[in-house]
């Protein structure tokens, strides 16, 4: 797949934040990356503040264009605004809900979890980071998994801040209560920026 592998601190100083996960350059070094990183800045156009947004959303999410275009598409379909459709699918992703329970420390590490059959759904593993998950799906670690030092640490400090979510650390399951509202989700993402990119 042509997953981005190269430096975090980099994506996270051309957007100025925190993208994946905590990043200690961003203090030192708070400007973009490049030799013209501390030269003046173009007035940003409002096309440029739109991709910016887009790209910004696929790298905290850990989509692909094609992915993410799909996803959208999706989120027009749907009743209600776009823009809010687009989050609440993305934040519904097993990937994404694996690492809001807090069994994983990151997404791309949730994207392993999963990826190593490591995650059931209703009881069945799956194995696909995408798979969209619906109200009332119960989402657990794998009985062969439990053992796991790296489930076991993350879990061990663990603090259920989601209103969406349900976790219960005796069976090491969770569960996805409902679809999250525009102000329950965290991520700085103005996704009207996105829905009018799309809609060029």
């Amino acid at each position: 797949m042509a997953r981005y592998t190269g430096p975090k601190a980099k994506i996270s100083r051309r957007f100025g934040e925190a993208v994946l996960g905590p990043c200690k350059q961003l203090k030192d070094r708070n400007y973009p990356p490049g030799q013209h990183g501390k030269g003046k800045r173009k007035k940003e156009g409002e096309y440029s503040k739109q991709l910016n947004e887009k790209q910004k959303a696929k790298f905290i999410y850990g989509l692909l264009e094609r992915q993410f275009a799909k996803t959208f598409n999706e989120a027009a379909r749907k009743g209600g605004v776009t823009g809010a459709n687009l989050l609440r699918l993305l934040e519904a992703r097993l990937d994404n809900t694996v690492y809001r329970l807090g069994i994983a420390p990151t997404r791309r590490a949730a994207r392993q979890l999963v990826g190593h059959k490591h995650i059931t759904v209703n009881g069945e593993v799956v194995n696909i980071p995408s798979y969209s998950l619906r109200p009332g799906d119960v989402v657990a670690v794998r009985e062969k998994a439990k053992t796991l030092e790296t489930i076991g640490k993350c879990l061990s400090g663990k603090v259920n801040r989601f209103g969406w979510l349900e976790w219960d650390s005796a069976s090491m399951a969770g569960k996805f209560i409902n679809y999250p509202e525009r102000e329950e989700i965290p991520e700085n993402i103005k996704e009207q920026l996105i829905v009018e990119l799309y809609s060029k």
